[in-house]
């Protein structure tokens, strides 16, 4: 049987490498850093699905075989969903994550949120995959949490030290990361292909 091929719309070689451990021997991995002169694809959907259906669409009318592309971030109940699909850029541009993370503890200091049960959040990751410049299917992965009022730990980036997620006291910047990988919202996304692919293959 041949292989089938599966790019992912990133250039960290890292996510190529980890995912290319977790398929069968039926699929071969590439990365969007593999092909010349692609084009770039802005991001300009109001929501994790529509940015990461952008993505793999276009990419996919570019690559053979199919093409895997997310868009994840961070959900705030009482800020309304925010920061969502503004989570990398919050505060502005250029943004940084010290920034981003700011902004966030002014925004919910401005909503009173004092209380743990008013700073209920959660990640949220898509991803999506398309082939020949069509959607084939979606898998949507969260991981629910809280915020916390104080960043603490230095093992992640983002928002990662101020979400403590829901059965444990420590933030996503002070887990370990075997422990994240278990439990993030891209590794539950993750998880819902890795079902799909191994039936898709056979």
């Amino acid at each position: 049987m041949p292989r089938r091929t599966l790019t992912l719309a990133t250039r960290n070689r890292h996510k190529v490498t980890e995912l290319a451990q977790q398929l069968s021997a039926g699929w071969e991995v590439k990365s969007i850093a593999d092909y010349a002169a692609l084009p770039h694809v802005e991001e300009d959907g109001d929501t994790f699905q529509a940015n990461a259906a952008l993505k793999a669409v276009e990419i996919s009318r570019h690559v053979p075989g199919f093409v895997l592309a997310d868009d994840s971030g961070l959900e705030v109940d009482i800020l309304g969903g925010a920061p969502g699909v503004y989570s990398a850029r919050y505060a502005g541009l250029p943004s940084n994550d010290a920034n981003n993370n700011k902004k966030l503890l002014v925004e919910l200091e401005k909503a009173n949120a004092l209380t743990v049960d008013k700073r209920r959040a959660r990640f949220r990751c898509v991803l999506v995959l398309a082939a020949d410049g069509q959607s084939v299917e979606s898998f949507e992965g969260s991981c629910e949490g809280h915020i916390d009022l104080t960043l603490r730990g230095t093992n992640g980036f983002g928002y990662d030290p101020l979400f403590i997620p829901d059965g444990y006291s420590q933030s996503f910047g002070e887990l370990a990361n075997e422990t994240k990988a278990e439990i993030s919202h891209r590794a539950r996304a993750l998880a819902k292909f890795l079902h799909w692919a191994s039936l898709a293959i056979k």
